[in-house]
């Protein structure tokens, strides 16, 4: 079928050091935030700027976007690293190093240090419903969600979900994986009616699709993660549906990709960025029209598409605003979304997500 964008390539290498000082300074605040405790809103210690770190938690698929930029930035690579900054190949007029020139344009003041940004990013994982949860208590600065709020929440007025704001800095499919053994034994295509019939518990054997004579073993996300939310809205029509066919669910995409990869008879739903060859993924047929993995995935076309989410609390900061305008710059679709094999906005959608930053102070 007719592309409207190419599938992300694989994640581009990476030196050790600059990866090294980004995960250092990641666990290092990870002990200082004391956990759950972490308050990105003003009761986190601050650093050795004076400055308190940048906090996010939340949906395991929006993670490794969030993640990689936080190392980077941690990083803070100088202008004439083209490996992990290189501003000029971006049409960026700068000889600051990353994280400085992204902060200072809200008037940080800029280290010049590698490995000392103006103020450290700390990432921690879980699923989207403990992210958002964390930012309404004000323990975190961003909610990493892979659903809207809104249907996180559906139970809560509007005027509850009103302080929730709203940054989508990605969009990614939503690809169905069996186990190797399914796969090598033929289990290569399924329809939308035939993984509609799994997870109600329609069907229980592998037989009844031409494979082998074993029992499914149907995998599902945490209830309150995002990926799972999206999956009953896209799949099942309504984010509320019941899905008595499920076995066991897991709270992140790495523990379905585990399970999978250990497992002869499993078929899970999980973020377009864990597939490998090792998990792969089905060809589906929704509504007649067969969507082939690759080419057909990762692409508005696909029908499982969604919106990955950066949340705020009641507006934003100066200090969200600036990591998220760098995760939204060109620099940041090629650097953390396409590296994740997600689908970066287009150049329209980008902007519009740009103009609901505060303005640059700098």
């Amino acid at each position: 079928m007719t592309q409207d964008s190419e599938r992300p390539s694989v994640a581009v290498s990476r030196r050790k050091m600059i990866l090294a000082t980004g995960a250092a300074g990641v666990a290092s605040l990870a002990g200082c935030l004391g956990g759950d405790e972490g308050n990105g809103n003003g009761s986190a210690e601050a650093d050795d700027s004076g400055t308190a770190p940048l906090t996010a938690d939340g949906s395991s698929t929006v993670y490794p976007i969030t993640s990689r930029g936080g190392s980077l930035w941690n990083g803070n690579a100088p202008a004439s690293d083209e490996e992990y900054w290189g501003p000029s190949q971006y049409g960026i007029e700068t000889d600051k190093n990353m994280a400085d020139y992204w902060a200072g344009l809200y008037g940080f003041e800029p280290s010049g240090e590698e490995g000392t940004p103006p103020f450290f990013v700390s990432v921690g994982l879980n699923h989207t419903g403990v992210g958002l949860e964390k930012l309404e208590k004000g323990q975190v600065d961003i909610g990493d969600a892979s659903a809207p709020v809104s249907a996180e929440f559906p139970d809560r007025p509007e005027s509850e979900l009103e302080p929730f704001t709203d940054h989508v800095v990605a969009i990614d499919a939503q690809p169905i994986i069996v186990s190797s053994e399914l796969y090598e034994a033929g289990i290569t295509q399924l329809t939308l009616s035939d993984i509609q019939d799994i997870y109600r518990g329609d069907v229980t054997n592998w037989s009844e699709f031409g494979g082998p004579d074993k029992e499914i073993q149907a995998v599902g996300r945490a209830v309150g993660s995002g990926t799972d939310t999206s999956f009953r809205a896209n799949v099942l029509g309504d984010p509320d549906a019941e899905m008595p066919g499920v076995d066991t669910r897991k709270g992140q995409n790495q523990q379905v990709k585990t399970l999978v990869d250990n497992s002869d008879n499993a078929i899970a739903y999980i973020a377009l960025a864990f597939v490998d060859d090792a998990t792969p993924a089905i060809d589906l047929e929704i509504e007649g029209q067969l969507y082939e993995y690759p080419d057909d995935f990762g692409t508005l076309d696909y029908p499982l598409s969604r919106a990955l989410h950066c949340y705020t609390w009641d507006g934003t900061s100066d200090k969200e605003a600036a990591f998220l305008r760098m995760l939204l710059s060109e620099y940041g679709n090629k650097m953390f979304v396409e590296t994740a094999d997600y689908l970066p906005l287009n150049d329209d959608r980008r902007q519009e997500e740009i103009d609901k930053l505060p303005e640059p102070s700098n």
